[in-house]
């Protein structure tokens, strides 16, 4: 007696939608990571909260954020072209809310984060 697919029909394996408390808890990790624990230690990190005006995350630690998104997420965030499409008055006031609105919408059309 058989159950389930016949052999040579495979089921396709569910595609994970992401959670968008794991996603912004990498960010805020993340960014944690970049900015240092002692500077973060007073910070309240949120959806709203902005790079330049409540992190003030300078240029090098925005690149070095940058490439930590790319370390977990790979090919299926495509961070730098994202960036790109903004003018710099967009980036500037970008939110934390922002990003992982992205990095969520990117991995809705794949596979789910990685835990840091």
């Amino acid at each position: 007696m058989s159950h389930g697919l016949p052999i040579d029909e495979v089921a396709p394996a569910p595609v994970p939608t992401p959670d968008p408390g794991a996603v912004l808890d990498t960010v805020v990790t993340l960014i944690t990571e970049v900015i240092g624990e002692d500077y973060a230690v007073g910070l309240d990190i949120g959806l709203e909260t902005t790079f330049q005006e409540d992190l003030e995350l300078e240029s090098i630690e925005f690149t070095a954020l940058a490439e930590r998104l790319m370390e977990i997420y790979g090919d299926r965030v495509d961070f730098m072209g994202w960036l790109a499409e903004m003018d710099v008055d967009a980036i500037i006031a970008m939110t934390v809310g922002e990003l992982v609105g992205h990095i969520e919408a990117s991995l809705g059309a794949g596979s789910g984060a990685v835990e840091v």
